[in-house]
């Protein structure tokens, strides 16, 4: 039964659910009707045998010797009219008078009649028809049987069913006409909804947002659509522009390395223009392919940290910043053996990854120490900031960065005039900004006095207890 209704189409489930509401109401206040009808029938039947039974109650001797088919004597007005079967029995059980047709006298009749004092109901058969049979006591003994027919009353009960269930079937023919009319309206947005989101699909045009009108749920799900839309527009800009700039980015040290490889190759094949190309200048161009080749490896490395998915990454955990700096400048100190590092660190505790923690750590001293002087000091610090706040600066005392430059140094590729002339991607900023953004904090950079600059990350912590 799931595996079909799932298979229905949702025109299809919200007809059938609006055909079904109708059919059970219709359904349920037909029965209710139909059981009506026949407890008031019923209890007519029983107020009837009751009167007419205590009325010859009453005066049984009167109807006795009149021995009336229809009715008795007339007692004065305001008498009613008797019904077509009546009897009374003596204290045997012997008939002693009643109308033209006799009643049965049930063993339930004959205790009544001898000394019985409940009166009762029962079904008997006469003739070919079914009579309702009331037996009530008479004082001094006996008792009177009065009796009617029920087949009338069936009859009328039958057509009252068969109405009903006329009505019941037009009711749930027009309830299913009305569903399909209701689900066709009603599902009409969900209808062009869709129709704009296939459309998108297959033009693959993402700028066109779709029509929305109106504040009920289809309107919110397009909205919700068109800002999926948006979301999905600039991640693909994004993606289509770290892919233009990788690609341009890659083709200065691969068109390099291409030149240098072609020179080696050519004088390895033609020894004899060994003599163009000296010990110290074949050292030089060796030298130049390594330093090259660690360029590229470093750009590949931050693209690849720059395009990492989410479920790729480390998993979030208590970490302790202090230590996570401390490893990142252990790291580059080795690689900047000239300067001195002067550290400042409180222990301070983040929710966070700590892998990238370090690499963004390792990113702001490498810079520094990339633009520090021989001999120049990096000064590192880490401390509360505010309440449930982490701030961390590394100083430098290099030329720093100029003032039209320091809106665009976390941008990713972007690259000073005066950083153009050195080693670099122009993207470990951009990853520093991206780590901080991702654990919930910001990245800044300003001029540092006299003269160098200061990056300083905030990150949401907790001062380790």
């Amino acid at each position: 039964m799931k595996r079909w209704w799932r298979a229905r189409t949702l025109h299809d489930r919200l007809s059938l659910l609006v055909t079904g509401a109708v059919a059970a109401a219709v359904l349920l206040v037909s029965g209710g009707a139909w059981l009506t009808v026949r407890e008031i029938q019923e209890g007519k039947v029983s107020a009837e045998l009751l009167a007419d039974a205590g009325t010859i109650a009453e005066n049984p001797a009167q109807w006795l010797a009149t021995q009336s088919t229809r009715k008795g004597p007339d007692p004065g007005p305001g008498h009613k009219e008797i019904g077509p079967c009546w009897q009374i029995i003596d204290e045997t059980g012997a008939v002693i008078g009643g109308s033209a047709t006799p009643l049965p006298v049930t063993d339930t009749a004959a205790a009544i009649a001898a000394g019985g004092n409940e009166e009762t109901q029962e079904v008997v058969t006469l003739g070919p028809g079914d009579y309702l049979m009331l037996t009530v006591p008479v004082d001094g003994g006996g008792a009177v049987q009065v009796a009617l027919d029920q087949d009338p009353d069936k009859r009328v009960l039958a057509l009252f069913a068969a109405l009903l269930a006329v009505g019941c079937a037009a009711g749930i023919a027009g309830a299913a006409l009305l569903g399909r009319t209701v689900s066709r309206a009603g599902l009409a947005p969900v209808d062009r909804l869709t129709e704009a989101v296939e459309d998108v699909a297959v033009t693959m045009d993402l700028t066109r947002p779709i029509d929305v009108a109106g504040d009920d749920e289809i309107a919110r799900l397009g909205r919700s659509v068109n800002a999926m839309l948006t979301a999905i527009d600039a991640s693909r800009s994004a993606q289509r522009a770290l892919v233009e700039d990788a690609g341009h980015e890659l083709r200065t040290p691969l068109t390099s390395i291409r030149t240098n490889v072609e020179l080696l190759l050519a004088v390895e094949r033609q020894p004899e223009l060994a003599h163009r190309l000296p010990p110290e200048e074949r050292a030089q161009l060796l030298h130049d392919l390594d330093a090259q080749v660690r360029e590229l490896t470093t750009l590949t490395t931050e693209l690849v940290e720059l395009s990492r998915e989410e479920g790729s990454r480390e998993t979030i955990e208590q970490v302790d910043l202090a230590e996570v700096v401390t490893a990142a400048i252990n790291r580059v100190s080795l690689r900047a053996p000239g300067l001195t590092f002067d550290t400042e660190l409180s222990p301070l505790t983040v929710l966070g990854r700590p892998g990238e923690l370090e690499r963004m750590a390792v990113n702001i001293l490498d810079n520094a120490a990339k633009w520090s002087p021989p001999g120049g000091t990096v000064r590192t610090r880490l401390h509360a900031d505010g309440p449930g706040g982490a701030r961390l600066t590394v100083a430098d005392n290099g030329p720093g960065i100029a003032a039209s430059d320091l809106p665009h140094v976390f941008d990713r590729f972007y690259r000073s005039t005066a950083a153009r002339a050195t080693p670099g991607s122009g993207l470990g900023l951009a990853i520093v900004a991206q780590t901080a953004a991702q654990h919930g904090g910001a990245v800044s950079a300003r001029a540092n006095r006299p003269h160098g600059t200061v990056v300083t990350v905030r990150l949401p912590a907790t001062p380790a207890g």
